[in-house]
């Protein structure tokens, strides 16, 4: 059974180092992991600059404790990601300093990195991809301790532990992975070819305060308090979903395809250590849908393309709160975004609804839209 520590805890205050610390010594103890001299990644959720508050990024006291456990383990700690949008150096400047990693790092002297390159890495048991582009700074750690947010996601309804290792594809390229697996369950099934290839060491789930709606950005923050800890990223994120109250009959597609793998089991095939588990049944989760064109094999093509573009959820820009970033246009995986007039417009016959455009509008000026004729056909 795949052990899942959970301690309660209702916000970030001094006691929130020993909750984390209970966790990991539930699991054997931060010893157990972190050797004298480890590089130690520290790989934080940091979709994009954002106030801790907001609960789309990990917070950095979450960081701060996970930090000092590993310093007294001897190792030394680096917090890392790849950000939304251009993997450089101003990009990552800019989104350290708003989520308050720069702040910690400066007080807890934990490095931050500033590496952007990265190395392409064989991986033969993949069932989608046999191959990855990875972050250099991934490569190059003997560990990796996963530090997810507890979100919901227009494209996956769900992202957690599995999800947060995209982050360790570098900037841009993963738009590529987005345009070339547009169906959800493809996408889905990469995410957890990567998450087998990069095997994070330990995951501890910032559950604290989470996201429901359309996340991961800009959905509502909705207080969890619970932190998750475990070896196995699946089980995190089975447990995850279980706070969220998901549905067993919609299933979470990385969930399900970590299910099919034998990764593991469904929830009464955790061992649930330290507290118990709190399902919040009524949180806000976003629809999904399970392939790029939902009604491919049962009409000709034309007339399948043109009824899935009017039936299929799409992005709907607020010209009131867009302020003309560009950031949609750069990131935009289909290069279906324009800036006309200095707002950002969408061709929508040859948008891919991964919804990027979404996820990563530092004003939230991107809202997805969901047909009446749609919900009814596919809810």
């Amino acid at each position: 059974m795949d052990r899942v520590a959970v301690k309660k805890a209702k916000n970030y205050d001094d006691d929130l180092f020993n909750k984390i610390k209970n966790s990991i010594d539930l699991l054997g103890g931060i010893d157990k992991y972190v050797n004298d001299g480890d590089k130690v990644i520290l790989k934080v959720n940091l979709l994009m600059g954002k106030d801790p508050e907001e609960a789309v990024t990990t917070h950095p006291e979450i960081v701060r404790s996970v930090a000092r456990l590993v310093k007294s383990a001897g190792g030394i700690p680096i917090i890392a990601d790849s950000p939304g949008g251009p993997f450089n150096n101003i990009n990552l400047n800019r989104a350290y300093k708003i989520s308050g990693f720069e702040k910690i790092a400066k007080e807890e002297n934990i490095e931050l990195n500033h590496n952007t390159e990265g190395t392409k890495v064989d991986f033969s048991k993949g069932k989608i991809k046999k191959s990855f582009t990875i972050a250099n700074y991934a490569r190059n750690a003997d560990l990796i301790i996963n530090l997810p947010k507890l979100k919901t996601h227009g494209l996956t309804m769900y992202t957690g532990a599995v999800k947060n290792l995209f982050g360790i594809i570098p900037g841009l390229l993963k738009a590529e992975y987005h345009l070339n697996l547009q169906e959800v369950e493809h996408f889905s099934e990469m995410l957890v070819d990567l998450a087998e290839l990069i095997s994070p060491e330990l995951t501890i789930m910032d559950g604290i305060l989470g996201m429901e709606g359309d996340g991961p950005s800009g959905g509502q923050v909705k207080k969890f308090n619970q932190l998750l800890a475990s070896t196995s990223p699946f089980a995190i994120d089975l447990a995850g979903s279980y706070i969220m109250g998901i549905n067993p009959q919609n299933k979470v597609p990385t969930i399900a395809s970590s299910q099919k793998r034998n990764l593991i089991g469904d929830i009464d095939s955790l061992e649930i250590i330290g507290d118990q588990l709190e399902s919040y049944k009524e949180t806000k989760i976003p629809k999904i849908e399970k392939s790029s064109n939902l009604i491919d094999q049962k009409l000709p093509g034309f007339l399948s393309d043109f009824l899935a573009n009017i039936l299929r959820p799409r992005p709907v820009f607020n010209h009131d709160k867009c302020v003309g970033c560009g950031d949609c246009v750069e990131s935009c995986p289909a290069e279906t975004i324009d800036l006309i007039d200095s707002k950002a417009v969408v061709d929508l016959d040859d948008c891919i609804r991964c919804f990027c455009c979404q996820e990563l509008c530092s004003y939230n000026a991107v809202e997805i839209k969901r047909p009446l004729l749609g919900k009814l056909l596919f809810s």
